[in-house]
């Protein structure tokens, strides 16, 4: 997951802005272009990607950070209220990509600079903002989904890292 910066988030915006507007064009050559402001894209968002620091253990440390990452990723979205995170700390993570948890924070905080913690916060913190703005479901809902036993423990995470409440997020988006 690659998280933009305000420049870096322009850049994107403008690049699928002009995509927008040259599908909606008459331009015969539509795809062409298509296809040329897709190779744009990716080359930005590969030039947007950290440098991943040169030494022995680098390899094995962005290896082992892909996998967690798409670990953690595979577990979203959450579809429906039933549905739970399977997975919420970095020792069921290591557990579940066969590392010790010691060697999966050094190596995703060696290629993120965020701890592993920080990560999947973060990014329950996205699907909770998510489901917050594109759902009806309640608050106690989002919560179970994303692991929490009590409502009053997702409300203290969320407004721990965003400053808000939860239903004030809602109301607010």
């Amino acid at each position: 997951m690659l998280e933009l910066d305000e420049p870096q988030l322009a850049l994107v915006s403008g690049l699928l802005n002009r995509m927008r507007a040259v599908m909606a064009s008459d331009y015969r050559a539509k795809y062409d272009m298509l296809r040329s402001y897709l190779r744009i894209l990716m080359h930005e968002s590969l030039n947007m990607l950290p440098v991943v620091p040169a030494d022995s253990h680098a390899g094995a440390a962005a290896r082992i950070t892909a996998q967690f990452l798409a670990l953690l990723e595979r577990q979203f979205p959450i579809d429906s209220p039933g549905q739970s995170m399977a997975l919420r700390t970095p020792a069921a993570f290591a557990q579940g990509l066969a590392v010790h948890t010691n060697h999966l924070n050094r190596s995703v905080k060696m290629v993120t600079g965020r701890t592993t913690s920080r990560v999947i916060s973060d990014r329950m913190i996205k699907e909770a903002q998510a489901l917050l703005q594109h759902t009806d479901w309640s608050v106690a809902q989002i919560a179970g989904g994303l692991g929490f036993e009590e409502p009053a423990y997702f409300t203290n995470f969320f407004k721990k890292y965003t400053g808000t409440a939860p239903a004030r997020t809602r109301v607010s988006a």
